[in-house]
Parts: structure tokens; C-alpha cells; sequence
């Protein structure tokens, strides 16, 4: 079908337009029937896919700003396919999650349509407009509908994100002043002999690796993530965690790593270095929350670690066996796939314990097993997933990770292995004191899950347990992308 991605990209804007202009009675109604449209065309765009192709598809290219080089270029791999179906998973997930206003809704459909650009584009300027474009609804869904210090955590996130994306910016600019394009395509060819001379070739990377590491986040720069994702609405939260973080990590696969081969060989042990700090560090400051929310948001930042760390382990340690390669690629793949659903879902639990307590610290609850069985057996299930229990579909992609680093940076792995204890300590800490001992006065009258979330939740749990059992179905949409990057970082 022509112009499928086009497509993709404008229906959640026309569904924001209808917002804004009809006024309808039921804005969250409107904006699934919109992300409903959005999900059957991502699976149309699956079914047209063809998996035993390594290279784009689906591929759309006109003129745009020919005196720049810039080109309106849109196209999918496996690595891009899996993503427009993960956003396309997570909008509708998040929009169940709460009611939300007219204009809350029109701004997460314009923040959709932006992560659909962000995913498919193949020219930096216009990778670049989408990028942005998906911030600013970010930045006012936070700033309008968050809650308490909203004002501080909107303007923290802008900063960050807007410094970053400056650097970004600039370093792209110097780049095709030396090299005279902006594809995405002829810059990882001209990458393999370096894109920019002398010692400017360490501002340009130093720059690229700020804006993305911004918006991952890796450590240190990630002190901006607990405060958005803890004052943001729940349903903002989850496409917050679920989708828009996953913009730095697609950046580092697609951007950094091809374009900057030589360089990542010489700053490899320091990004690993700050990469294990993530994933060691982060479950230590989720122990120490007493906010469920915020203990959720530190947990994310350990869970994307394990992506960094086998996508750099490959590119900047010893050459791996073709193996170990593959398998580290493939974690990354899956785990950027399963960290989505896994972190929104605990997000969307937080969210219903919330709305029946009317607060989310972690000591305002106790012994939920004995009045909601039901909600406490569905997050535990969540809980598990994101721990990595074999069965469900966390395990599968740490594995992989795991084995595929182990091979070349045993040192790094090992230690970040620590971070898998201490996220476990943290999520069995948070089970015994929401689920076990005497019943809360306060809670003894809570419902259990109903029938409208009975029926968000249990079709993104069997998606855990599927790809736990069976996660081909996975594999095969992204194999050939797989062999084709892995040849290209070797």
C-alpha cells in the first residue's frame, strides 16, 4: 500500500485536529477510535513487511529542501517496525489508564503521530523535527495536567531535553558541512573512515552522545526522568516510560554506533562504565523511594541500561564471534520491546492503586492480597516480568544481553549482573509491604480489578507470557536487521 507510513503518521494529527475543533462529548473515546486506526495500519504495515529483507521497506522519498539536502524519506527495518507496533500498543494502553481532557488526549495524539516520524525517519532534519515535535506535547502534558511540583519537573525535563537536543543540532550541522548530506544511510558509509577530521571528530561525538544519553537517560543525566515521570498523569507516565525513551536508545542503535565506529572503539570503557553505573545504581535509589512512582521511573533507568549494555559491549569491546553478536543485538532488540510493556503496565498498576487510595506512597498500603486478589496477583505477574523471571517475557532479552556482552566485556557484565539482585530486593520489598501482613484500615474497602480493567489488563499480560513461551513470533520480525547491523558494527 503507498504512502502506508505517511498514513500512520497522520492519523493520530487528524485525530488531535477532531479534538480540538468537534468538541466532543467523550475525548478519550475519540482518541482510541483514532489509536484503533493507528494499530490496524501498524499491523497492516507488519503483514506487508517482509522479514527476510535486511534493508528499509515500505520506503517513501520526495523533495523537500533540496538546497539542504534535506528529504521527506520515511521507511521501515525490523528495529523500526517493532517500535511503530510498540507505540502503537502503548497509546491505547495509556489512554485506558485514566480520563483524560480534550486537550491532554490531543496532545499525546500529537505525540504519537511524532514518535511514528521519529521511528521511520531517514533523514536527519526531518528525524530531527519529529524528535522535537514529540517533546513539546511532553513538556505540556507535564507542565498543564501533572501534579504536585509540576512547574519544576516541566521546566527540568525542558532543559535537559532542549540542551540536548541543541548539542544534537549543532553537531549535525558541522557534519554536513563536512560531508554534504544529511542521509542517514550515506553517513554510515562515510562513517567508516570518519565523518569530521582532527580532534572537532570528539566535540561532534562528545555532542550526539549528550543529546541521546539525555533522553535514555544514562547516568548522570538522568535527574530529570523521577520528577516528569513522578508528577506526569499515570497514562502520560506510561508513554513517557513505554515509548518516548525508547527515542535515545533507537538514536544510539541508529545514529551514534554506525556513524562513530572508530571513535566508540577508543570512548567504549567510559560510556560502559557509565552505562554499569545505570543499571548498579539505579535499584539502590529505587530502594530508597518511598514513592511508587518514583520507584517505578529509577527501575526504568536500570531496565534501558541492559539495552546500552549490550549494544556497546559489541561495538566497543574486542570484535565478538558472530554468535555473541547476534545474541547481544537481539536482547537489545526484544528488551526494548518487553521494557515497554512491562514498565507501562506497573505504571498502569501504580496508577489503579492510586486512584482507589487517593495516595501511592509505598507505606499507605498493606495486606491488599486479602481484599484485592485479583489486582495484586495481575501486578505481581508485571512485578515478575520486569525482575526477568524465566517464563515471562523480561527473562528472554536480559539472557541474550547478557550472553552476548558476557563474551567481551565479562568485567562491565558482571558487575551489572549485581543490578539484577538488587531490582529483585527491591520489587520483593515492594510486594510484601503492599500485598502481605494485617489489612490497612484505610484499604479494607478497596474494589478489586474491574470489568473495564479486567479488560486492559489481561491482554497485556498473556502478551508477557507469550513472549515469554514463545517469543519467535519476536525474533522473526527483526532476524534479518539483526544479521544486517551486525555485519555493519563489526
Amino acid at each position: 500500500m503507498a504512502y502506508l507510513i505517511t498514513l500512520l503518521i497522520l492519523i493520530p494529527v487528524v485525530g488531535a485536529i477532531a479534538l480540538y475543533v468537534g468538541r466532543p462529548g467523550s475525548p478519550r473515546g475519540v482518541a482510541l477510535v483514532f489509536n484503533g486506526l493507528s494499530l490496524f495500519y501498524s499491523l497492516m504495515a507488519w503483514q506487508k513487511f517482509d522479514a527476510t529483507a535486511p534493508g528499509l521497506q515500505l520506503l517513501e522519498r520526495h523533495t523537500w529542501i533540496p538546497s539542504i539536502g534535506a528529504e521527506y524519506i520515511v521507511g521501515i527495518d525490523g528495529l523500526s517496525l517493532l517500535l511503530v507496533l510498540l507505540t502503537s500498543l502503548i497509546f491505547p494502553f495509556a489512554f485506558s489508564a485514566q480520563k483524560l481532557e480534550r486537550g491532554a488526549c490531543a496532545l499525546l495524539l500529537v505525540m504519537q503521530a511524532a514518535l511514528y516520524g521519529t521511528f521511520t525517519a531517514q533523514n536527519f532534519v526531518l528525524w530531527f523535527l519529529f524528535y522535537e515535535m514529540s517533546l513539546v506535547p511532553a513538556f505540556l502534558l507535564i507542565k498543564i495536567y501533572g501534579g504536585e511540583n509540576r512547574d519544576y519537573a516541566a521546566v527540568k525535563f525542558f532543559l535537559y531535553t532542549f540542551l540536548g537536543s541543541v548539542a544534537m543540532l549543532l553537531a549535525f550541522l558541522g557534519i554536513y558541512f563536512a560531508k554534504g548530506t544529511f542521509d542517514f544511510v550515506k553517513l554510515a558509509e562515510l562513517g567508516k573512515s570518519g565523518l569530521v577530521g582532527g580532534n572537532a571528530r570528539w566535540f561532534v561525538f562528545g555532542a550526539i552522545f549528550l543529546g541521546l544519553a539525555v533522553k535514555v537517560p544514562v547516568f548522570p543525566f538522568h535527574t530529570w526522568l523521577p520528577d516528569a515521570y513522578q508528577t506526569a498523569p499515570t497514562g502520560v507516565s506510561m508513554v513517557l516510560t513505554g515509548a518516548l525513551s525508547k527515542m535515545g536508545v533507537y538514536g544510539f542503535i541508529r545514529l551514534l554506533v554506525p556513524l562513530f565506529p572508530n571513535e566508540i572503539k577508543i570512548a567504549g570503557p567510559w560510556i560502559l562504565t557509565l552505562v554499569v553505573c545505570s543499571i548498579v545504581w539505579a535499584p539502590f535509589a529505587a530502594w530508597a523511594q518511598r514513592d511508587l512512582k518514583r520507584m517505578v521511573a529509577y527501575l526504568s533507568i536500570n531496565h534501558l541500561g541492559y539495552c546500552l549494555l549490550g549494544l556497546f559491549a559489541i561495538t566497543a569491546g574486542p570484535t565478538p564471534a558472530s554468535i555473541d553478536r547476534h545474541a547481544a543485538l537481539s536482547g537489545v532488540f526484544l528488551q526494548i520491546f518487553n521494557h515497554g510493556i512491562t514498565a507501562a503496565a506497573l505504571f498502569y498498576f501504580v496508577g489503579l492503586l492510586e486512584q482507589r487510595r487517593g495516595s501511592r506512597g509505598i507505606n499507605d498500603f498493606g495486606g491488599l492480597m486479602q481484599c484485592t486478589p485479583l489486582l495484586c496477583g495481575w501486578m505481581s505477574v508485571a512485578m515478575f516480568s520486569s525482575l526477568g523471571l524465566p517464563g515471562l517475557n523480561g527473562f528472554i532479552g536480559e539472557f541474550l544481553i547478557f550472553k552476548g556482552s558476557f563474551a567481551v566485556a565479562a568485567g562491565f557484565t558482571a558487575i551489572a549482573v549485581v543490578g539484577l539482585l538488587f531490582t529483585a530486593i527491591t520489587f520483593m520489598r515492594a510486594m510484601q509491604s503492599l500485598f502481605s501482613g494485617p489489612i490497612s484500615e484505610s484499604c479494607a474497602g478497596f474494589p478489586d480489578l474491574l470489568l473495564g480493567e479486567k479488560f486492559v489488563v489481561v491482554p497485556v499480560t498473556l502478551l508477557m507470557f507469550a513472549i515469554g513461551l514463545n517469543p519467535q513470533f519476536i525474533f522473526n520480525t527483526f532476524n534479518a536487521t539483526v544479521a544486517h547491523m551486525a555485519r555493519l558494527f563489526s
